[in-house]
Order: structure tokens, then sequence, then C-alpha cells
């Protein structure tokens, strides 16, 4: 046996090995000693251009590269980017060349030229057509191509009919108007499969036996006779969008008979496209069982002028088995659908997706009228609003009952959502709910509807609850229709109408101005209606409201003053000011000194109806809940529960009701004559001393309850902004106010549903107030009112210590003024209606407002919603959260009202129980040191970011990145809380007492840079942060993400801190620091992002938002 080897060593001089120069090697060459195989198969993951570059690196990757190429089945010029061009600077010879080192070449992809020569030029080297067709007949196993060049697949169809297009033809160069030189003939003998057409002039349509899927998007169709030979067996997807085809009805009759011997057809889109009316219908009838249209899983009409709803509904009643979505037009749009639909007792197991009154996006966004359409070659249709009722949608779900999404656009005749719910319908598996432009619905009865719905995660709100135009009610007009019919007499409850908006046009541009309030269409055909509280009309008696008489406003200010207790003079707050609007130039509005008429305006031939339902109608509260704290003790009025004898609201014929007037007849309610206006302005001015005279010894009136207890203590609150007239020290208000409506944007109000700081000022007058707070409980000292640097105008906030106390609620009633007159011009303040939306589901995630006229968001209890968006909601000032603990984004932007401080405070009052961020972008400017200091000295028991980004147009680098990093931040707190029993840090009262400086007890800094050139500050008291951001790269940082910190705040990955546990690693001086300090951490953050691009008021177009 042998023994082990014996290891044999070879002693060497220290020094000799130092002093030979031949002992320190190169680096080795690793990828030259690979062989050719494997630098092929490594060749297979890479893109052509840079297979192409290794040519020019060495021999043996030259050598590899063409063995690579002589073999190679499968080339994407592209890189399967197929949105891409190819690369640029090939000419006819290159390429050529190119395809010649590739004789098994079977399938081209990325064949994407950015331009094309249609023809060689001589002794000039360019990329042509008669190029490219020569390279490709260079190899010789070709056998498709894919391409995006209208020329160049013509070229391919004609002169190498037996190559294949492959993927999906798209041309690249669509437009409307159609460009006359995009020009396409389809040859019969074609060999592809997906055909995608758009702004493309097309003879006709022949028979393509591959064609499965064909898209024609503003296709203008040039021969008489396009569809004679259609005939595409294997069709799967058939869209036809706004294209421009033959004008006679009878032309269509070949496409629909084509269609229907396309047995796999599975998508049939028709978008303004004039077939003859019925003929779906007998095709159908010919052609069912033999399987025509029975496997169509989706269905679009839209804008198809003659279609029925027989055509639509033997589709539907054919493919019930596979169907999955289906799009409706306007017209179809209807009851009767539905309930034969009903009738059939069909079962649809896959149903999913239902779209009524759908149209389609060109045609709500072209800004190109109906006859400019008609004039390029579009078929003459004019869309007139869907007349479904809540009838039909009852139908809805007793047919589709397994429906998760529905779209319902521009369908005024839907009032109460709550009624679609029956035994038979309970829309137990509605998941996503879209809404737009549906004006009459009726916003209580929409939030029943979404109590209701068990399965709802997803609501997306567009031109909802519209706020009513100001002014119009009072001088005589419809709804800005300029129609005289006595509408000052009309409720102002215009957005919630039964009978509202039923003339609105399909056509119409959206509005998407946040600056501009949405107009009311009145309706030409009067509806039954039901009777509203006083509370759904104005938040006050009509009386009251409508006939502002000094006498009245006496009584109601000795009953306010008596639900009170305070008995201190006041005055009434000056007009013009606080969260009202202008409808006049002027903005001077005087009180009106007629007896009140009581007149009733309600439909003639539901009146008798309507009485004898008078109470059952109303509900025995206020139809708007006020946010009240549990301990509230105010006394409640004795007229919430009265019914109320004039609050129907019908358009048509006027009547009295109850003993007739003394004075003035019906007709001249609305008449004014120029010697009452100016005994109306005189009056203006002597009223504040006669009221203030006659209410501090006025008492308790008999009969005032009436008056106090309809009027909304909203607008009393509001009333509160206006009243501080004390002096101050400046720089100190949280808003600079820009106008009028602006003022309740920032002026905190003491209606604030969780203890939110008041803004001073709780009475009618700025000496009376204190008295009144101390006489309620609160005993604070006033903080000194701010002027505001655009209008020196009074925002009074609380004062310092106190600024994040609860004070206890003061009602103050506001008299509302305004002028009577025949003219629009003539002063006119009306505050904002108030419309609440109050969103009670289990199963909620997200809601997204967009131009809606709502005014309150109240999250009654969503355990599971997540986000908030809110866009262009004009009149959206205030949000209420009462259990919705795991919301962690909320959106707000270009929302002109918006309360930022009150909307701020109940977010950060939320329980800590996730990271939040929160997007703003105001349309006013922000005093930032006095929000800096709002959030910072207040309770809440999270670290906080202020983020001020002032990019315009508005970048979206900085939101998002923030997003990606601030849960690794929170993450490091909570590990070192739960398992390192690191301090956890408190946020309550006693501490806010205990620090009222700067830096209020946080470890505050600021981090500043540029973003694309616009720079951002960051304010926070964030741990770990700084020390991240300063740290080197580590092992595991990544040098693909383009972002560092000269582009965004910081930039995780490039530093390789991907994960709590690695960015601990590099913070651990700083945890021994804050640990020996004893200064604790919160486990959550806070993010407040303002964008300041619409800071100006006007705002800035986003396709982000």
């Amino acid at each position: 046996m042998m023994g082990p080897r014996r290891k044999s060593t070879k002693t060497q001089n220290l020094d000799e090995g130092l002093n030979d120069p031949l002992s320190q090697e190169e680096p080795k060459d690793y990828m030259n000693e690979l062989s050719h195989e494997v630098l092929c198969h490594i060749f297979r993951y890479l893109p052509m251009q840079d297979i192409m570059c290794m040519e020019c690196l060495s021999r043996k990757l030259r050598e590899a590269v063409t063995l690579y190429l002589r073999v190679v089945k499968v080339v994407d010029l592209c890189a399967s980017r197929w949105w891409e061009y190819m690369p640029s600077g090939f000419t006819d010879s290159s390429f050529l060349m190119l395809l010649k080192k590739m004789p098994d070449l079977e399938q081209l992809y990325g064949l994407h030229p950015r331009y094309l020569e249609r023809r060689r030029v001589r002794g000039c080297e360019a990329f042509s057509i008669p190029g490219v067709l020569e390279a490709l007949q260079a190899c010789p196993n070709l056998i498709g191509v894919e391409t995006s060049h209208l020329e160049l697949v013509e070229a391919i169809w004609n002169y190498m009919p037996q190559v294949h297009i492959l993927g999906k033809f798209r041309n690249r160069n669509g437009a409307f108007p159609i460009p006359p030189e995009n020009k396409l003939t389809i040859p019969a003998a074609a060999k592809i499969q997906t055909l995608h057409l758009v702004g493309v002039n097309v003879p006709e349509i022949p028979c393509v036996s591959m064609l499965r899927h064909l898209y024609l998007k503003w296709v203008r169709l040039t021969k008489p006779q396009p569809f004679k030979d259609f005939l595409c067996v294997s069709l799967r997807t058939f869209v036809m969008r706004n294209c421009a085809g033959p004008t006679n009805s009878l032309k269509y009759v070949p496409l629909v008979t084509g269609l229907a011997s396309a047995r796999n057809l599975e998508h049939l889109e028709l978008v303004r496209v004039p077939f003859l009316g019925g003929l779906i219908q007998h095709v159908v009838e010919d052609s069912w069982r033999s399987g025509g249209f029975r496997n169509l899983h989706t269905i679009v009409f839209g804008a198809c002028k003659n279609a029925l709803e027989v055509d639509l509904g033997y589709l539907i009643i054919t493919a019930a088995r596979r169907l999955h979505e289906v799009r409706i037009q306007p017209s179809l749009t209807k009851d009767g659908v539905f309930s034969a639909l009903k009738m059939a007792e069909l079962e649809f197991p896959q149903f999913e997706t239902l779209h009524l009154g759908y149209v389609d996006e060109f045609l709500l966004q072209c800004k190109m009228s109906h006859n400019e359409l008609v004039k390029y070659g579009l078929a003459d249709v004019i869309e007139n609003p869907g007349i479904i009722t809540d009838i039909g949608m009852k139908a809805v779900n007793e047919v589709f009952t397994s429906i998760k999404y529905l779209v319902i656009y521009n369908c005024p005749h839907l009032h109460n959502p709550n009624n679609w719910i029956t035994d038979h319908s309970r829309w137990s598996r509605l998941v996503d709910l879209t809404l737009v432009r549906c004006h009459a619905v009726k916003l209580d009865s929409f939030c029943q509807f979404i109590e209701m719905l068990p399965s709802l995660e997803f609501i997306s709100l567009d031109q909802m609850f519209r706020e009513p135009p100001k002014g119009c009610a009072r001088v005589g007009l419809s709804a800005g229709t300029g129609i005289g019919v006595s509408s000052a007499l009309v409720s102002n409850q215009n957005s919630n109408n039964d009978n509202d908006n039923n003339n609105n046009n399909n056509n119409h541009q959206n509005n998407n101005d946040a600056n501009i309030p949405a107009h009311n269409d009145e309706d030409a055909a009067p509806i039954p209606q039901q009777q509203h509280q006083p509370e759904d009309i104005h938040g006050m008696d009509r009386v009251e409201e409508e006939n502002n008489v000094v006498p009245n406003q006496m009584e109601v200010q000795a009953a306010v003053d008596a639900e009170q207790g305070s008995s201190g003079p006041s005055q009434p707050p000056r007009p013009g000011e606080g969260d009202e609007e202008q409808a006049g130039p002027s903005g001077v509005p005087s009180a009106v000194k007629k007896p009140p008429v009581e007149v009733l305006d309600s439909d003639s031939e539901d009146e008798e109806e309507q009485e004898k339902a008078g109470g059952r109608a109303q509900p025995p509260g206020p139809s708007r809940p006020p946010y009240t704290e549990p301990d509230d003790s105010r006394p409640k009025s004795s007229s919430s529960h009265a019914p109320a004898p004039h609050s129907s609201k019908g358009k048509t014929p006027l009547r009295r009701r109850g003993p007739p007037p003394q004075e003035h007849s019906c007709e001249k309610g609305c008449q004014v004559t120029s010697e009452q206006i100016k005994a109306d302005m005189k009056a203006a001015t002597e009223a504040p001393e006669r009221i203030s005279g006659a209410s501090a010894g006025a008492g308790q009136v008999p009969g005032a309850g009436a008056y106090v207890g309809s009027i909304r203590w909203r607008e009393d609150a509001d009333s509160q902004e206006e009243a501080g007239q004390g002096g101050g020290s400046p720089d100190e208000g949280l808003a600079g106010v820009e106008g009028p409506e602006d003022q309740a944007a920032f002026g905190a109000d003491s209606r604030h549903a969780t203890g939110l700081p008041h803004s001073g000022a709780a009475a009618e007058d700025g000496m009376e107030d204190e008295q009144q707070n101390r006489c309620c409980g609160a005993g604070l000292p006033r903080r000194p009112i701010t002027r505001s640097c655009s209008r020196l105008s009074a925002v009074p906030l609380v004062s310092e210590a106190e600024l994040s106390k609860p004070k206890p609620r003061v009602t103050v009633k506001r008299k509302r003024t305004a002028d009577k007159s025949t003219s629009t011009s003539d002063p006119v303040t009306e505050d904002d209606h108030v419309q609440v939306l109050t969103l009670k589901s289990n199963n909620l995630v997200g809601i997204t407002l967009t131009n809606c006229g709502i005014t309150d968001l109240v999250l009654r209890d969503c355990p599971k919603m997540m986000f908030v968006h809110a866009t262009r909601c004009r009149v959206l000032k205030y949000l209420k959260v009462e259990n919705a603990h795991i919301v962690n984004r909320f959106d707000y932007a270009q929302c002109k009202k918006m309360d930022m401080e009150q909307v701020l405070d109940q977010i950060l009052r939320m329980p800590p129980e996730r990271n939040r961020i929160i997007y703003m972008r105001p349309m006013q400017q922000i005093n930032s040191l006095a929000l800096e200091k709002m959030l910072f000295s207040g309770p809440y028991p999270y670290h906080i970011a202020i983020i001020h980004e002032f990019s315009n147009p508005p970048n979206a680098r900085n939101k998002v990145r923030v997003r990606s990093w601030m849960d690794t931040i929170a993450n490091i707190s909570q590990e070192l809380i739960k398992y390192e029993f690191f301090p956890e840090a408190t946020r309550t009262e006693e501490d806010v007492q205990k620090y009222p400086n700067y830096p209020w007890g946080r470890d505050i800094y600021t981090l500043e840079g540029t973003v694309d050139g616009a720079p951002y500050t960051m304010m926070t008291d964030f741990p770990w942060l700084r020390t991240l951001r300063a740290a080197e790269p580590n092992s595991y940082a990544r040098y693909d993400f383009e972002d560092d910190e000269s582009t965004t705040i910081y930039a995780p990955r490039r530093k390789g801190q991907l994960s709590a546990d690695i960015c601990m690693e590099t913070i651990g001086e700083e945890i021994s620091e804050r640990r020996q300090a004893r200064r604790g951490v919160f486990q959550r953050l806070v993010v407040v992002f303002i964008h300041y691009c619409d800071a100006r008021g006007q705002p800035v177009d986003d396709d982000y938002i």
C-alpha cells in the first residue's frame, strides 16, 4: 500500500518575490478564457446593440459574435421594448450587411425605424423601404417580421407575401383629423393576426382569414362599399371607434353578418357606427344556433345612431353564458332594457362590469364641435343623457346578480340609490362604484346606499353633489338659465333637486376648473317632489332667510342670547367677510325690510299628495347632525321636530298656503323698486345699531325657538371668523387670505369635531367674547389677532400656550342678508350650501372625489379605509375622522376652500396605527411658520415632517420617493422599542404645556435642496434620517437607481440601506446617544407634503392628479 503523498514545499526568498517584476501579473482577462460556446450562450441574454458593440473589443469576441449571428434564428432590434424605435444610424448597405451575417434568421422583431425613405436616392446613403426589402430577401429562411411602419408593411405584403407580420401591428403616426398621407391597402391574403390602425385611410376591409384582432380608430373607409367582402372567420376582437365610413346604414349589413360568422368573437366594440336599427336582432336570430355571438365576453355600444334596445338585448341574451362586461350608450340606458332582460330569466355566471351611459373618451375630451366632427366624416350623432331611473337600477342587479364594477355616467333621473337595494337586489358583490355627473342623486340617500353594500372597496365620484349657484335664487332666475321663473322663492338645494339637469348634454365640456362653481341646468318637465325640512334648504327658516326684517333679526338675536346664556350685547357680523361668495360686484349686502310672504311653490298636481305626506316625508331630526362632542350639553331646539309648512322644491305653479299676505302679492315677491333699494341700503347701515341695542334687553321672545332650531350651527360658527376685531401682532396667522371666499380656508372654526383649536373670537363683539368664553367654561386668554399679508384682514388664533386645547363650542346665530332684485349685478352674499358625505362601510378601502360639491367628509366607520383623494372640490373644507384608523394616504389637490388646519388636526389626532402621508396643493398662500408651530407643538404622537415643494409644473419625484423610505425610518424605531427596550416618546397635554416654546420638546432640523431645478425645504424631527443621509454607501449599494441626494431628499438604495436591520448597523452611535439622553422615539411618522404650484389661486394642469 502506498502511503500518503508528501507535500513538497519550495521556499522562496521574500525579497526575491518583491523585486521580481514578472511576479506582479496583470489582471486576468476572464472573458477571453471563456469558450465560444459559452460566449454564444451569454449573447442570448444581451440586446442586439450590445452584441454588435462587442465585435470591436477583441478578436475572440468578434469570432464569438460571428458564430452567434450565424446560428441565431430570432432577433429583436428593440430588446423587447416594442414601443421604442430601433437603433438609429442604419443605412441600406449596413442593414444588408447585418442581415447577411444571419443566414438562419427566421423571426425579426423590433423593425421600427424612426424614418424610412420611400425610394433610394442615387449617390446618397440612406435607409429606405427598397433597401429594407432587399435585406429581408437576403434571409432565405425568414418567416415573419414585426414592424409598425405603414408603407413598409404594405411593401412586405406586396413583394414578400409569404412573410407573416408578427406581434401586433400598431401604426405610430395616427391622429385626428386623419392625415391624408396615412394610407394602407389591406390585401385579402395578408398574413397578419393583429391589426391596430389609428388615423389611417383604408379603402376597404377584405376577407382576411388569419386576422384575429382588428382595431379601427379614426379610420376613414374610402370605398363606397368597404365591407362587401368582409369575412374574418378567425376574428376574436373587433373594435370600430369613431371611424369615417359610409353614412348609409344599409352598407353595414355585410359587416354585421361577417361578425356573426366569426364563431370565436369575444370582444365587440361599436362606437359611432351607424348600422341599421334592428339589424343585429335579425342577424342574431339567424345565427345563434350555429354559434354566432355566443362566445362574446365584452359588448360595447357607444353613440350608435340607430341602435335599438332589441339589438343590445339579443346580444346580451345570446352571450349570457360567457359575458363579462357590457358598456351601454346613453340612448339605450333605460329601464326597459333591464326589465326585458329580467323577464328572460337568464343567469350571467361570469358577469362583472357594467357601464351605464357610456360615452367614448374621445368625445369627452375632444374640443371640436359636433359640426366639425361631422365635417371630418364621423357619423351625425347627438347623445342625450341616459333616462334610466331608480326602478331600472333595481332591475340591474336582479339581472346581473354577480356584478362587481359599476360605472354610471350622466344619468340625471337617478335620485335615491338606497332604493336600489331590495330583497332581490342586494348588490352583495359590488366592489367598485363610479358615479360621474349624476347630479340628481341625493347625498343622504347615497350615504345610506354605501352603508348597505357589504363588499364595496372603492368609490369614485366625479362632478357629483354639485353646489347650488350663488345669487340666481335671489333674483328670479332659474339656475343660470336666464329663465325668469320665480326662483327667488325656490329652495337653494338645486344640487340635489329631483328634477335637476335632465337636459344636460354629453357633448358639453366637463367643468374641471376648481375656481368656477358648477352650473345648474334646469329640467323641462316637473317631477313629483318630496318635502324637506328647512335645514335641507338653507339651514334657516325661509322667512328669516329671504326676508331679513329687522324685528325678526332682533327676535333671533334675543333667542340666541337666551340659548347661550350670555347677557352682554352683541352686534351682527360684518357682511362680505368669512366663508361667503359674492354674486354681485359691489359686495355690500343690505337687509331687506319687507314683511314675510309665505308662498308654497310646488307642482300643482302633487300638492295634495304632499300635504298628506307632510309629516311622513320628514325625518324626525335635523338632516345634518352637527359634529358634537359626547358631553355636549347645548340645549336642543324645539323646532327641529316641527314640520315645515313651506319647504317643497317644485318649479312650476306658485301657490300660497296659510293666511294671505297683508301687503304684497305673489307676483310682486321678486320685484324691487329703486326706492326700496335705496331704503334697503340705508337700513343696512342702520340695522347694526338697532339690533345691538334691542338684543341687549330683548329676552326670550315667544316663538323665537323656531328660528334658533332652524339655523345651522355651522353657519353660526362661520361668523366667528368675521367677529374678532381686536388689535394684534402681525405674521402669526396660518394663511394669507386672498378674498372673502377664501377667509374660511384657514380661519379656525369653533365647530371642529375633536377639539380643534378655536379661532379666538366666539361672539359677535370682539370685547364681549372673552366673557362668553369664561361663562362657557373656557377661561382661556386671547391670542393677539394677526393681519393677513394680502388684505390685512383679521385672522384670530388661539393663545400660544393653549394652541391645541379643545374649547367648548359657543353657538352664535348668523343672520344672512341678501338683496332680492331683478339684476344679477346686485350684491348677494350667501354661504356655501352644506353637504356632508358620511362614509360607513366595513370593507371600503378608498375614495376618490373630483369636482364634487360636498363641504364635509366624515369617515364614520371605515376600519379598512386606506386612502382619500380629493381633487378640484371647490367647497370641500372639513374632514372628520371617527373610526378609520389605518388610512395612510390623504391627497387634497386644488381644493380652494380647504381648511388646512382642521384637516391636519383631524388626521394627526388619529391613533398612531399607521405611518401617514398627507399631500396638499393649496390654492392660497400659507404661513409656514404658523403651520409648523401648530404641528410640532400639538398633542400629536408622531414624528412629523413638513415638506415644502416649489416645483412648477409640479414634480412628483419627491412625493413618490418619500413613500419608499418613510416606512424604513419608522421600522427602525419600532424594532428598538419592541426588542431593545428603547424609550418610547409620548405627546400628552402635559407634554404640550411643558414645552410651550420652540422646539416644543422635539429635535427639529431642516433639510434643503433642489429637484430638477426647483427648491424644496423639509422641516422635521425624524430620528436617524440625518445619520443615514450622511453615511457612506455600504456593500448593498445599488447604482442602477437614478436618484441620489442631489436629486431627491434621501436615496436609500444608493446607500445600500435596504432594510431596518441594515440601517441599524449604520446608526449605532446615534442610538446610544439617544438612549443615554433618555430621548424616546415615536413608532409612527407623518409626512405633510405641501406643493405650492397652485398657491396663487390659479390651478396648474397636472396629469398626475
